[in-house]
């Protein structure tokens, strides 16, 4: 995609992975324009970053998203990308009766409805624009549960299963949909959990994960393909469908030491499998060479992928399309 001469709308843009965006996509000559509740920050934002748009908004609230719409497409009815990237993460034990039942789902209006009727609100627009794209971020954690934020993790998952079904119903649409799975990283909303128990003091730096994120949605990539970036210490990139689910399992083996060496077992075995079935399909000619290449697909598939069930039922389309080859 091309990130120039776009206009584009980041919520939560006053600080972290939002502020970040907007001074690269500023400096790729794009129109950029930020939201944010706090009217102090906003002005800070747009003193430092010339040719900076700012709106205070909370995206929590359904009638500020309403009016936000109104606002924004009035005086940009060019904009085509929308960054959902507004986030809040708190440290919230399950055992505390006093936490309210209104105050308990703040994350919640703020992570996962926020977005959601971000796009509903901006969907109609975005889909007349020749070139469009929705960005929604979510984090490492909706993968592997923090247990002392409780909330905020389940908001990332259920964004991410949202962001997949979006994209999916928008497929025929000129619009993209990216999901950017971020980590932990040196960010004033990990700031308050520095020597917790059970978070990393390796955060990464944000300057080069917004890079990261950039030259993904630079490269397009919404494909079936990873277009994810998976480093000893760090998750992050842009994953989708199957890619997301590799990311997924590799990440997970990655945080254990006895998961590292479970995976090198299971290529070592891979790799006789798979050398044993070429042989065999090149030595003896009364045996069918794809039933031996079938046979190492079906290997690989349970090893690399665990027995998840996105491999299943991967195994399940390609079984089905060689019976129907077959019957043909």
């Amino acid at each position: 995609m091309e990130l120039k001469n776009n206009t584009i709308l980041i919520t939560g843009g006053t600080s972290g992975f939002g502020l970040e965006f907007a001074k690269k996509l500023l400096e790729l000559g794009n129109t950029v324009i930020v939201t944010g509740r706090d009217p102090v920050k906003l002005a800070s934002a747009k003193k430092n970053l010339a040719g900076l748009h700012t709106f205070q908004s909370d995206v929590s609230n359904p009638e500020e998203i309403a009016g936000l719409y109104e606002k924004v497409i009035g005086q940009f009815p060019q904009l085509n990308i929308l960054i959902n990237n507004a986030g809040q993460m708190r440290k919230i034990s399950l055992h505390d009766t006093s936490i309210g039942l209104v105050d308990i789902t703040r994350e919640i209006e703020t992570n996962l409805m926020g977005p959601i009727r971000m796009v509903q609100a901006f969907l109609p627009h975005l889909k007349q624009m020749k070139s469009a794209a929705i960005l929604n971020v979510t984090s490492g954690l909706a993968l592997v549960p923090f247990p002392i934020a409780p909330i905020y993790g389940a908001t990332k998952s259920g964004l991410r299963s949202y962001t997949k079904s979006l994209r999916v119903q928008l497929k025929n649409t000129s619009i993209k949909v990216f999901e950017l799975v971020a980590p932990a990283a040196k960010t004033p909303l990990n700031d308050q959990f520095h020597n917790m128990d059970g978070f990393s003091v390796e955060l990464m730096d944000p300057v080069k994960l917004i890079d990261t994120a950039i030259k993904g949605l630079q490269n397009g990539l919404v494909s079936n393909i990873s277009g994810g970036l998976i480093k000893t210490s760090h998750l992050t990139g842009l994953f989708t469908d199957l890619g997301a689910d590799m990311a997924e399992w590799i990440y997970v083996a990655k945080r254990s030491a006895l998961l590292k060496n479970r995976m090198r077992i299971r290529f070592t075995i891979l790799a006789f499998y798979f050398l044993g079935g070429l042989a065999g399909g090149y030595f003896f000619d009364k045996y069918d060479f794809t039933i031996f290449y079938f046979i190492a697909v079906i290997l690989f598939t349970i090893l690399y992928y665990d027995l998840s069930p996105i491999a299943l039922h991967k195994l399940a389309q390609l079984f089905s399309t060689n019976q129907k080859k077959a019957d043909i």
